[in-house]
């Protein structure tokens, strides 16, 4: 049976996984681990028509009220030329998917803010970021659908377990884990610091730097701000950025362009904490952050990526050569 937690930001992810489980050899009755008899070889393109009826089957789901509105999960199985997908969803608003939520155990790194794990940890940048971008690089970079496909959410929620309580089994765990799950691991750290790594301090002002038309002003304003970041923050955010960008020169692989990848990151590296967020005269839930600052957190992230590399020593240099005035 195919498990699957399908939220409203990613039922494209969903649907790839499933067109992935679809694809069995002609030895595979099903997708169930029950030994099952040889059947004749599937119509090549039974994969793609059983993942279009599932995606239809989704779709309708995830628009009906009843579905909506329950907390239960719901069974379904779809099934064409032998090939039957066995599986359960449940909707979950953007309101609890987006939500951050500060760690009550500051003993471990998931909702702990970074300056206290760099500091516990005596590290430039989180262990838990330098692993999983390791790990991504070494068997992940030419994987298609790099951190936008959805890795299965016990194994990430195994990992994140395991690097709360003890790194001394993380590196076995990390080397035989699926890499889907590795990267959605790294996703989900940033996304449930108790403020984005970008910083609920600067949010306004980056939304309000990515929006100048003068270049030469835009370039001052973005630079600035990242000398204005705390230094954990900054000295994790570029490497995270060099290492996204290494996942982008292999596009024609793995089909992440840099503007896919600032789609997925932008939002969980400066979607604001909840605290920010009640503080808006006009945006009162996470939905509505979602939908009215969204393209401006995509388009903060692609500026960056789409900037020559970034050195930690060049900014903090330039610092007293910067003049506020843009």
């Amino acid at each position: 049976m195919t498990e699957i937690l399908v939220s409203d930001v990613n039922l494209n992810s969903v649907c790839e996984r499933l067109e992935q489980h679809c694809c069995v050899d002609q030895n595979q009755h099903n997708l169930s681990s029950q030994p099952q008899t040889p059947v004749l070889k599937r119509h090549s393109n039974t994969g793609a028509k059983l993942w279009g009826r599932v995606r239809s089957k989704l779709l309708r789901q995830k628009l009906d009220p009843q579905t909506v509105q329950s907390k239960n999960w719901h069974m379904d199985v779809i099934e064409m030329n032998g090939i039957k997908v066995e599986f359960s969803m449940k909707f979950t608003s953007r309101d609890l998917s987006l939500k951050r939520t500060p760690s009550k155990k500051q003993s471990g790194v998931f909702g702990v803010k970074i300056n206290v794990v760099t500091k516990r940890e005596r590290s430039k940048v989180p262990y838990i970021v330098r692993q999983c971008i390791e790990e991504v690089e070494k068997r992940g970079i030419d994987e298609v659908g790099i951190y936008r496909i959805s890795g299965v959410a016990t194994d990430i929620q195994a990992l994140k377990i395991t690097f709360d309580t003890n790194t001394k089994d993380i590196l076995v765990m990390l080397s035989d884990m699926d890499i889907n799950a590795i990267a959605g691991t790294l996703k989900l750290y940033f996304r449930e610091l108790p403020e984005p790594l970008l910083t609920d301090r600067l949010y306004p002002a980056f939304m309000e730097g990515i929006a100048l038309s003068d270049p030469a002003a835009k370039e001052n304003c973005m630079m600035h701000l990242l000398r204005s970041l705390p230094d954990p923050n900054l000295m994790t955010f570029l490497p995270l950025l060099e290492h996204l960008k290494r996942v982008a020169e292999k596009e024609p692989i793995n089909k992440m362009s840099l503007h896919n990848l600032a789609t997925v990151f932008g939002p969980t590296l400066l979607r604001p904490s909840e605290s920010e967020i009640a503080k808006g005269q006009h945006i009162t839930s996470a939905s509505d952050i979602w939908s009215h600052d969204v393209m401006a957190q995509v388009q903060v992230l692609l500026y960056y990526l789409q900037h020559p590399p970034i050195s930690f020593a060049e900014l903090k240099r330039n610092t007293l050569y910067f003049s506020t005035d843009v």
